[in-house]
């Protein structure tokens, strides 16, 4: 393994934050975000900081790559960055003038069905291969909306994903995932460290689509080739409280009649900021239980056995199904 992956943190984290600084103003001036039925913030605040994240973690990628793994390897990493900087521009579309729900999805749908036809490999070889694609596909266009969808209050995508990327990049420097999946976790991890600071509640800017929907496609394809590569039991410890959260909430939603497609502040971590918990409340314990989910997926990796993975998924669910639970309780008023 060499240290292209060390080199990516800080190379990205210092074009993210340098792009930050320097879009701002144009953010300012033509991409505020309004509060709406799913907002948690009170005042108009540029959105579209995600414009950073991506350009930097691919930017990093791309100048890293070289070496790396082979030509059909890179291949599927150029096809990475190509399907995020598609996802990006209906992004950045959508956060200027919102799309109808169907056109998002059909696009997000081709995006991530042509990176699914990049990728090798079998993870059910039981099933035929056009019914394991036509999962992998569902799969991945779920995640791109549920990280959308969790990105609703400041520095929640970063409580989430930066444990996972350092997890996935501190795994590949221990031998347990191929080279160019650990490169663009680490240079996702730096981006993401870079924009970090410009999110911190009261967050001065948002990530907007621009950057939820690219940050969900890339970390499905990382979460899926961890899969490929023995790893099934971290790939769903590794994002387990998004899953539970929004999946939950999707069915809750559904199952009152309620339109699951338009606004609404019903997700778990949005019900703790209504039931009195502050938003860094949130974000820290959201972190924590990251940081704890990181830890068992290395387990499953590191210890490879049933009674470790069963052990391991009984106590990663729950614990994410503490962390719900408190997030749906009202909080004592003190005093």
């Amino acid at each position: 393994m060499t240290f292209a992956p060390l080199v990516a943190i800080p190379l990205a984290a210092g074009l993210s934050a340098g792009l930050v600084i320097a879009l701002r103003p144009l953010l300012v001036r033509y991409a505020l975000a309004r509060p709406n039925a799913r907002s948690s913030h009170s005042v108009p605040t540029p959105q579209g900081g995600g414009i950073a994240v991506v350009v930097a973690a691919i930017a990093a990628t791309g100048l890293l790559v070289a070496g790396q793994a082979d030509d059909l390897a890179v291949i599927e990493v150029v096809v990475l960055g190509l399907a995020a900087t598609a996802l990006a521009i209906v992004g950045a579309v959508d956060d200027i003038r919102p799309l109808p729900a169907s056109l998002r999805l059909v696009l997000q749908g081709l995006v991530v069905a042509g990176l699914v036809a990049a990728v090798g490999g079998r993870l059910l070889p039981a099933i035929p291969l056009p019914l394991e694609r036509g999962l992998a596909v569902l799969a991945g266009l779920w995640f791109v909306n549920l990280t959308n969808f969790m990105d609703g209050v400041d520095w929640m995508t970063v409580a989430e994903m930066v444990p996972l990327c350092a997890a996935l990049a501190l795994l590949g420097l221990a031998g347990g995932l191929d080279p160019l999946p650990v490169l663009v976790a680490a240079s996702l991890l730096g981006a993401l460290l870079g924009f970090a600071p410009f999110n911190r509640p009261v967050a001065r800017l948002f990530l907007g689509d621009v950057g939820s929907l690219p940050i969900g496609l890339a970390v499905a394809w990382l979460l899926y080739r961890l899969a490929l590569d023995g790893g099934l039991a971290s790939a769903i410890l590794l994002p387990l409280y998004y899953l539970a959260d929004a999946t939950i909430t999707l069915v809750r939603r559904a199952a009152r009649g309620e339109r699951v497609w338009e606004a609404h502040r019903s997700h778990y971590y949005q019900l703790a900021t209504v039931n009195g918990l502050s938003v860094m409340g949130v974000v820290t314990r959201v972190f924590l239980l990251n940081l704890g989910l990181a830890a068992l997926a290395g387990l499953t990796l590191l210890w490879p056995s049933w009674p470790v993975t069963l052990g391991a998924l009984a106590l990663g669910a729950g614990a994410v199904a503490w962390v719900l639970r408190g997030f749906s309780h009202p909080r004592p008023k003190m005093g």
